[in-house]
């Protein structure tokens, strides 16, 4: 079995895999040894594991996983992957990003993919049908479009999301939300738009905090699975071993 970390910013979060299936996950506010140990208590059989970090590990975490897991990887821009990676600059794309179209592409193999991550950051990547990862955009999410109106001008107030807004505001806290709520929602389904005239077939799917929000709202179709980028480096673990 294998042990799946995704180390964010504000949270982390791990998964027990069986082969392809996750069978067991957790959610913790920073990576510990006793979390770890938590959750691969009730799977005696986990011998493998692979991390992918943004922010600084406790060192005797990672004393702790080398020692512990026969096989441990670390993501960084030298790990192999099983798709081709046409960036321009692959040191500098997020491994969050490769490891989320990694993970689309094993849901959706042979498909052209858009993979939407609604975050702090709101990412656009295009995984080709032949397994190419072609690029991609990247913009603010909802909270940083709310706090950037706050915090770069003299007297508009901090806004937050609401379920129901209108599509032209009255006011101005209506305005703001309606600009940056509608906004995203039309840059998000725009993107789709442009991208179905040179992939007819494309699969959207969608990650991130803010995935339900949009999901309800977007006129696309669109697939949300919240566990994309753990299911994306479990295959990339699974890569590497069968590459042993």
């Amino acid at each position: 079995m294998n042990l799946v970390i995704d180390i964010g910013n504000s949270r982390v979060k791990m998964a027990i895999f069986s082969q392809h299936e996750m069978v067991a996950s957790s959610v913790k506010e920073v990576l510990s040894i006793e979390g770890i140990k938590e959750l691969t208590n009730h799977f005696p059989g986990t011998d493998r594991a692979i991390w992918s970090k943004v922010t600084s590990v406790d060192p005797s975490v990672i004393k702790y996983l080398e020692s512990t897991f026969p096989f441990f990887l670390e993501l960084n821009h030298h790990t192999a992957v099983p798709i081709r990676n046409n960036y321009l600059t692959p040191e500098t794309l997020g491994l969050d990003r490769l490891a989320a179209a990694i993970g689309a592409r094993e849901l959706f193999p042979d498909r052209a993919l858009l993979v939407i991550d609604a975050g702090t950051a709101i990412t656009f990547d295009l995984v080709e049908s032949n397994g190419t990862f072609a690029g991609g955009n990247i913009s603010p999410g909802l909270r940083s479009r709310f706090r950037a109106l706050h915090e770069f001008t003299g007297n508009l107030p901090l806004m937050a999301a609401v379920d129901q807004f209108p599509l032209v505001g009255r006011t101005t806290e209506e305005a703001i939300q309606s600009g940056v709520l509608n906004g995203m929602i039309i840059e998000i389904d725009g993107m789709i738009d442009s991208l179905k005239k040179k992939y007819p077939e494309i699969q959207s799917v969608l990650t991130g905090g803010d995935a339900l929000f949009f999901e309800r709202r977007l006129k696309n179709h669109i697939f949300v699975k919240f566990e994309i980028t753990l299911i994306g480096l479990n295959r990339i673990l699974e890569y590497n071993v069968e590459k042993q």
